[in-house]
């Protein structure tokens, strides 16, 4: 019987470090990974002379440009799928588009940009009973093709479609209240009024927002924490990052 089964999210420039890949093989749960990738993206659209566009802090995704972006993902997830099968988690690379995973609708001021509508978990189980851990690429799909989507929002749809809690792991060690003190637990309400009152600002705005998203679509908790080495067992110990959860 499956133990408790977790989504993690770890960023593009967390991914490939050694230390985290070897926190995740040795998570102590069943384990769905999804991941960005959006440094690698970046610097493969340079290469190939592309410009790169921001609209409030999403890439813009023209459709000259959505094939580049899913060639790199879908890369990353085999490289972060090997990796970890090599420490000894067997580990299977997906993308929004296997056994349409991930149903987007376009966003169309951002191009072949997409926001989750349905989340197909099936081929999750499926993988997770089998004992395999899935590494999705946050690639959704509409009857056109392939859209891009924000990874932390992918994240928060699989938890919420899964019933499952979810850790974002992140640059930040957690969430800051107004005297620089660390928030061990926020409920939606007041992490909600600490960004209003700018407390939380920046780019720690949107890591806020995907976590109360996850519970929006029915995770049972959020976790933000720093990707270092220890981070996650301390994490699920309440001794690190941020907890978020429905009051």
């Amino acid at each position: 019987m499956l133990k408790e089964m977790w989504v993690v999210k770890v960023g593009g420039s967390l991914g490939g470090a050694a230390a985290i890949l070897d926190e995740l093989a040795t998570f102590p749960e069943p384990m769905v990974l999804v991941h960005g990738g959006g440094p690698q993206i970046g610097a493969f659209l340079e290469r190939l002379g592309y410009e790169t566009r921001f609209v409030r802090g999403e890439r813009a995704t023209p459709k000259e440009q959505i094939e580049v972006v899913e060639k790199v993902l879908t890369r990353l997830g085999k490289v972060l799928a090997f990796e970890l099968s090599r420490r000894g988690r067997p580990a299977i690379a997906l993308t929004g588009r296997d056994a349409r995973l991930l149903l987007a609708r376009p966003r169309a001021e951002l191009g072949r940009v997409g926001r989750i509508e349905e989340v197909n978990p099936r081929p999750l189980k499926d993988l997770l009973a089998a004992g395999y851990t899935p590494v999705v690429a946050p690639i959704g799909v509409d009857a056109a093709g392939a859209l891009n989507v924000n990874a932390d929002r992918a994240a928060a749809a699989i938890a919420g479609a899964l019933g499952a809690p979810i850790l974002f792991l992140t640059d930040v060690e957690a969430v800051r209240g107004a005297n620089g003190e660390r928030l061990a637990e926020l409920d939606p309400k007041a992490a909600r009024a600490l960004i209003k009152a700018g407390v939380v600002h920046g780019g720690m705005v949107p890591k806020v927002e995907s976590a109360l998203e996850a519970l929006a679509r029915g995770a049972p908790q959020a976790i933000i924490a720093k990707g270092q080495r220890g981070a996650l067992h301390s994490a699920l110990k309440g001794e690190a990052g941020t907890r978020f959860a429905l009051v």
